[in-house]
C-alpha cells in the first residue's frame, strides 16, 4: 500500500513514473508492460483500470488544452476529423514497426495512448456526446 500512498501519478507505483520519464529518450525502443512496467499491480484487472485511468486523465487534459472544436469543426465533419488523425497515428506507428527507425517526435506509448483515445472520442461523437462548444 505504501508505494501507492500520495502517489500523484494515478495510482501507479511511484517508480513507474520515473522509469517513464526517464524512457522518453529512448525512442527506437517500445515501450510495454513486460519490458518496463512490468507489473503496475497484482492483477490485470487492476492493471487495466490504472492504463484506463492514465488514459482518462490524458484525454481529459488534452480537451482542456484544445477545447472541443478541433474535432466538432473539422473539415468534412467530426469522423473525418478523426480518420485523418487516426490514419497519421497508425501511419507513424507503421513506419515505425517497418523501418525500425528511431521516432523523434513522438513515442509508440504516445501513439498508443492517442489512438485509444480517438477511439473514446469517436464513440463519443457516435453517441452526440461530444460537445460543440
Amino acid at each position: 500500500m505504501d508505494a501507492y500512498a500520495g502517489d500523484s501519478y494515478r495510482g501507479i507505483p511511484k517508480n513507474v513514473e520515473e522509469t517513464h520519464t526517464k524512457s522518453k529518450i529512448q525512442y527506437n525502443e517500445p515501450r510495454t508492460p513486460k519490458t518496463e512496467y512490468k507489473r503496475l499491480a497484482p492483477t490485470f484487472e487492476e492493471n487495466v483500470h490504472a492504463v484506463f485511468e492514465e488514459l482518462k486523465e490524458l484525454l481529459l487534459s488534452k480537451h482542456h488544452d484544445y477545447g472541443p472544436k478541433n474535432i466538432a469543426e473539422a473539415p468534412g465533419g467530426a469522423h473525418n476529423g478523426l480518420r485523418v488523425r487516426l490514419y497519421d497515428k497508425l501511419a507513424r506507428l507503421s513506419h515505425w514497426v517497418e523501418t525500425k527507425s528511431v521516432l523523434k517526435h513522438e513515442t509508440a506509448e504516445e501513439t498508443y495512448k492517442d489512438v485509444a483515445n480517438y477511439g473514446v472520442i469517436g464513440l463519443l461523437v457516435s453517441r452526440g456526446l461530444w460537445p460543440n462548444e
